[in-house]
């Protein structure tokens, strides 16, 4: 059967949303919002709300709206170490892992889109069974650090516009052990689980701001080796970069550590001795080049003097 036609007149609504419907010639016509009416031309139906909807602004979320949802709980760490964080639920859900474990039974993940952000919040109640999230393999401090990153933006120490890191009177000026290096490579893994690629970019950026020592930067490469996936090239390649470029030094002040590393993670010795050989082929490819060019110039015939 072919479906009714519904035509519009033309005139605008009037302020109760009303608008006039009429039936085309000889077709089949439906009054939108009346069941088993007569079919009449010229009566008040129903406005259509998907028109109307389509035409209103669309609703901007406040701070506040943030504020008013649920209040969520986390669990960091296990035993001695184990802590609780709270966080609202409209925040956290711009990451894809905690809108997965806030969705209704954990079933139905919640689309971080905006739109979904959006009915999220302006509910401030929607169904949530889970107001509790146990998260005891993480690190409490980076998981502070990705909660300041969700209500500010940044986390401490800030990245400044003129590209160094704020001063933290807390810590020295040079990384002796590693722990300001492993604070920026935790929130970098942090963000990595959660699907947070900006807070990745940032705290990747902020680990090259560090001023470190080689004992510091080994700590570090070993954190990053033992924590990242082998094809995460992002922070893998500057590492083996830095010491592919300086292990002929740093080796020395290491003390025996820089061996250990290599023995108990291949695949660093491997990206290390990678680098090093290909920098190695690129310096005899010029060198190969400029051989080449020397001696097109050497060979090239030379007009004898008073030749015409």
């Amino acid at each position: 059967m072919a479906d009714p036609e519904v035509r519009i007149s033309g005139g605008l609504a009037d302020e109760s949303g009303d608008v006039e419907m009429q039936a085309g010639d000889g077709a089949d016509v439906m009054e939108v919002g009346e069941t088993g009416a007569d079919d009449a031309p010229g009566d008040e139906v129903a406005e259509d709300e998907t028109a109307v909807g389509a035409n209103k602004p669309a609703t901007r979320i406040t701070f506040v709206d943030y504020l008013k949802s649920p209040i969520v709980t986390l669990h960091i760490g296990s035993g001695d170490a184990a802590a609780q964080l709270t966080a609202h639920q409209a925040l956290l859900v711009k990451s894809p892992f905690f809108a997965d474990a806030i969705a209704p039974n954990s079933a139905s993940p919640v689309s971080s889109s905006p739109t979904s952000l959006s009915v999220l919040v302006l509910t401030n109640h929607s169904p949530c069974k889970k107001h509790s999230i146990d998260l005891r393999d993480d690190d409490l401090e980076a998981t502070s650090c990705f909660l300041e990153y969700l209500y500010t933006g940044e986390y401490f120490p800030h990245k400044l516009p003129s590209g160094n890191l704020q001063v933290d009177s807390s810590a020295p000026a040079v990384d002796q052990t590693g722990d300001q290096l492993l604070k920026h490579a935790k929130v970098y893994t942090l963000a990595e689980k959660l699907s947070m690629p900006t807070l990745k970019t940032l705290s990747h950026s902020k680990i090259h701001l560090v001023t470190s020592t080689a004992v510091a930067e080994l700590t570090y490469a070993r954190y990053v080796y033992s924590h990242t996936k082998r094809e995460d090239a992002t922070i893998r390649k500057p590492v083996a970069s830095f010491w592919g470029q300086r292990s002929h030094v740093l080796r020395h002040e290491t003390e025996g550590t820089f061996r250990k590393m290599c023995l108990e993670y291949p695949e660093f010795a491997f990206d290390v001795l990678s680098f090093v050989l290909d920098a190695e082929e690129k310096r005899e490819e010029r060198r190969r080049k400029a051989d080449d060019g020397n001696a097109e110039k050497g060979s090239a015939r030379k007009r004898p003097r008073g030749e015409k």
